[in-house]
This record gives structure tokens, sequence and C-alpha cells, in this order.
């Protein structure tokens, strides 16, 4: 049929955005700035479906770009499932990829890591995000993972809220890359 088009996994994680995730009116976000929206990405990736779609274009994203991570991670609690979505889409896709959470603070005992999970000193990183506002999150997360010796290719995120945080995040010689931004969201 003329003018159709297939619908893709981006379009379906899109739409399961806009239903779960994408809430209108007075809200204060964590940088403390009043929105008239807030976009909980957490009700659309720790959900089955969200998980499968995300890791499937996540992984699509890192291809595009060039970005070949021997790892993938960020800030818990957002970053978690990101990154542990895509890491699993790259397994079913036979290709090597395993992911890792930077702590909010480091543990007092055992190991003592700011770092858990799979990391080694000299790896290729991509810092991953659900929702980027001012880019703090991701910025705490790459200067952890740069702090302990990682290479950092990129930062992604699932929304982009385009309030500046990546044009923080760029200032540090890193590319940012949004699967989606919030214009594409607020409709």
């Amino acid at each position: 049929m003329e003018g159709s088009r297939a619908v893709t996994e981006r379009d379906e994680l899109r739409a399961l955005l806009l239903e779960r995730s994408v809430k209108f009116g007075d809200f204060t976000l964590a940088s403390g700035k009043k929105s008239s929206y807030y976009i909980d990405a957490r009700r659309t990736t720790m959900s089955g479906r969200g998980q499968m779609l995300l890791g499937r274009v996540g992984l699509a994203a890192l291809v595009d770009r060039g970005w070949n991570p021997e790892v993938i991670g960020g800030l818990t609690l957002g970053a978690d499932p990101v990154a542990y979505a895509i890491a699993h889409a790259a397994t079913l896709a036979s290709q090597k990829l395993d992911a890792f959470t930077v702590r909010k603070e480091a543990k007092t005992h055992g190991t003592g890591r700011l770092i858990e999970g799979i990391f080694e000193k000299g790896m290729r990183v991509v810092i991953v995000e659900d929702v980027i506002t001012t880019g703090e999150s991701a910025l705490r997360a790459l200067r952890a993972v740069r702090e302990a010796g990682g290479q950092v290719l990129g930062v992604l995120a699932v929304v982009d809220r385009e309030e500046g945080g990546r044009e923080w995040i760029e200032r540090e010689k890193v590319k940012v890359a949004g699967l989606f931004s919030a214009s594409e969201l607020k409709m």
C-alpha cells in the first residue's frame, strides 16, 4: 500500500514510552526545576517488553554510531536496566558485550568498589542513562569510569530531555546519542 510503512521496533519502543513513562502535570525534577511533564523511563525499561525492545534498539544505536564497547553501564539505578537489556541483546546476536553499574558511593566493606560487575582498567565503555536532563548522572558515571582507567566511547540515553545535559556531557569530549528526544515524546 502506497504511503504505508512497517512499524519498527523503535516505533514500538516509542509507543511504550508514551503509554507507560510520559506523564503530564506539574512536576519537580531531581534538578529542582519545575516541568509540565515527567518521563519515568523505568516504567518502560523495567518491563519485559521494554527490555526486549530497548535491547535491540540500543544495540542497533551502538552499531550505527560505530561504537564497539566491551562493556556498557552507568550510574545506578536508571542506567541498570538499560545496560542489562543491551548486553542481553548483544549476547542473543552473538556479540560480546557485558555490563557494569556505578554505585552512588563506594562500598565501605568487602572490595570497596565504586564500579560493580564486569569492568577492568583499559576497557572500551559506553555509558548509558535512562533520561538525560542536566547530565549529572551520566557525568558521575563517566568520571568514575575514567578514574578507574576505562576508555569512554560515548554516552547513550533512552531519552534526551533537551535541557542542556547533552551539552554538559559533550564538554568532556564525549559524543552523546539519544534514542529519543523529549520533543519526540511530548505529543
